[in-house]
């Protein structure tokens, strides 16, 4: 059986990427093919139990170390439990947001070691990165102003000011230059359709 494939969706608050894994989850299965949607922190039963814990309360709740501690372990539940079967059975993974996320909310944004980061993620993802990784850009006034008009009730992340905010940005743009065979910059502005066509056309061209 052929190994799936995994696709992951990257960027900060109201960026539309949630969005934008439904539409390409719906597209993927218009023309055939298995489907497994999935999001961090969440994706398995564990995982949504630790997400509970991470996205909602006070900016402040955690610490960046003791919360990124937190997104590994649901990561690794997330992939014992949903990712690795469903790629072993030949199914696509689309997730909405993977351990990019850590690298730039915990990692640029919050201050932890990226050697830290990176020994975590090679102990708990090891080799099953994802193929392609696709991260969406955004002003980041743009992105608050929409993320806060979603009327959110997980806001812990969203609070933590526009400076944060700023870093987490400059976070998502140097990981999308250090992993130029996986990562592909979206350019998040503009109606959901057009940025819908930005997203087809480089899965179509990154996994044809």
């Amino acid at each position: 059986m052929t190994h799936g494939r995994f696709i992951t969706l990257e960027g900060g608050e109201g960026t539309g990427k949630s969005t934008q894994t439904r539409r390409l989850v719906e597209r993927l299965r218009a023309r055939g093919d298995t489907v497994v949607q999935t999001r961090e922190p969440g994706g398995s039963s564990g995982a949504e139990a630790i997400r509970n814990l991470v996205v909602a309360g006070d900016a402040e709740r955690w610490s960046p170390r003791t919360e990124i501690l937190l997104m590994y372990a649901a990561r690794s539940d997330h992939l014992e439990r949903t990712i690795r079967p469903a790629l072993a059975e030949g199914s696509w993974v689309v997730c909405d947001r993977f351990a990019d996320s850590s690298r730039a909310y915990q990692g640029t944004g919050g201050g932890v070691a990226s050697d830290f980061i990176e020994q975590l993620d090679a102990g708990i993802v090891g080799t099953d990165q994802p193929d392609l990784t696709l991260i969406f850009d955004l002003p980041v006034d743009v992105g608050l102003e929409r993320a806060f008009g979603r009327g959110l009730f997980e806001t812990r992340f969203e609070s933590k000011g526009q400076a944060f905010h700023e870093r987490l940005r400059q976070g998502f743009l140097d990981i999308a230059r250090r992993f130029p065979d996986r990562c592909v910059l979206i350019d998040a502005d503009g109606s959901e359709d057009e940025v819908e066509v930005r997203v087809w056309a480089t899965l179509q061209a990154r996994m044809s």
